[in-house]
């Protein structure tokens, strides 16, 4: 009895094995190839197997094996004769078989999800590979490239060129998305990528001069022309490199650091505040109302601790201090309240602190002076 799928056949060098993968030779060959029976040809060194994620493949099948399977060969001992029937001259070498045994070459894509789109168009049984999230980067190409890079020179863009065969593209793609995800709450501050090798992008390729992969340029507000980024490419270095460019405040862990929201001039006059009697705050809390006036929204929570502090409400350092921590901890909130809690945590850790020793000196002699 003959089945009606597809046979896939491989032959790998002596010495590789996966749980998954079919052994072949030239003793069992003519009772599994062509006869309903199915099976990969794939010719490769002991060193090139390990580029290739074979054994993955055919645990992505593994649970059709009444239908598709995939096999190896060792075409560089028991196999032979087999690699040589079949024009096995070189490494990697992979060949498709139907069910009939009719052979054609394999020209697909050798990464998973290649080999996976190949045998699933092939047989029509689906691999169960599940899909990975869509990058969180913005994924941009000739048609919008320009509305978001170059209109109105209003944002901060970091742009990877990459192609979609480039290992290196692919090592960097996990880290490049979580800090995509990391800079989401930034407006301003976008990380994008482009698929250079993509032919309708070919205009983009030859204007920036890609021509390695991956290339990565940061176009500032105050640079279209584009700066080759050439750091490195863990989320640390991403996000270190993108809080200096973009006067940013994100952590590589995700949120904003403790210096989020934070203003040098506002912090010393927290310190004032912080430590003088009751009698002088009120001056200092006009001296700091006076100053909000050149900075606007950014300084209101400073506002409102001094408020509640002036006030004489009980406690209120302490509580709120407690409150704010148990919120972050807790992280149960939209990213965007997490990151408005986390700057009111930053600003009142300000009322807290002791002043920089070289400020120290200016504060007795300004609250002397009140």
């Amino acid at each position: 009895m003959k089945f009606s799928f597809s046979l896939l056949v491989a032959a790998l060098a002596a010495g590789v094995s996966a749980s998954n993968v079919l052994e072949l030779n030239p003793d069992n060959w003519d009772d599994v190839v062509g006869k309903g029976k199915p099976a990969m040809l794939l010719g490769v060194d002991t060193v090139k197997i390990s580029l290739l994620p074979y054994e993955q493949v055919a645990d992505a099948f593994a649970h059709a094996k009444d239908k598709v399977f995939i096999a190896k060969v060792d075409a560089d001992g028991e196999g032979k004769p087999l690699g040589k029937k079949y024009g096995v001259t070189g490494f990697p070498t992979l060949k498709w078989f139907n069910a009939d045994g009719k052979e054609e070459p394999y020209e697909a894509g050798r990464d998973l999800d290649g080999f996976a789109n190949f045998i699933t168009s092939k047989s029509n049984v689906k691999s169960n590979i599940k899909p990975p999230p869509p990058p969180a980067f913005r994924v941009l190409d000739y048609s919008d490239f320009d509305e978001v890079v170059m209109v109105g020179h209003e944002k901060d863009v970091l742009v990877t060129f990459t192609a979609p065969w480039c290992g290196h593209c692919k090592s960097m793609k996990p880290a490049y998305s979580n800090v995509a995800s990391i800079f989401e709450p930034e407006s301003n501050c976008i990380v994008a990528n482009v698929d250079a090798d993509d032919k309708k992008n070919e205009g983009l390729k030859t204007r920036y001069g890609i021509s390695g992969f991956p290339t990565i340029k940061f176009f500032s507000k105050d640079n279209k022309e584009g700066e080759t980024y050439e750091g490195g490419r863990s989320e640390a270095d991403f996000v270190k490199f993108l809080n200096e460019k973009c006067g940013t405040h994100r952590s590589p862990t995700g949120g904003l650091l403790d210096t989020a929201g934070r203003l040098a001039d506002f912090d010393l006059l927290a310190s004032k505040f912080f430590a003088a009697s009751s009698d002088i705050r009120d001056s200092i809390y006009q001296e700091a109302l006076t100053l909000s006036s050149t900075v606007g929204d950014a300084s209101k929570h400073y506002l409102r601790v001094m408020e509640k502090l002036v006030n004489g409400t009980e406690g209120y350092f302490e509580k709120e201090s407690k409150r704010l921590e148990s919120i972050l901890n807790k992280r149960t909130m939209a990213p965007a309240k997490l990151d408005e809690i986390k700057v009111k945590s930053n600003i009142l850790r300000a009322f807290g602190e002791k002043p920089a020793e070289e400020d120290s000196g200016n504060i007795k002699r300004a609250t002397a002076e009140l």
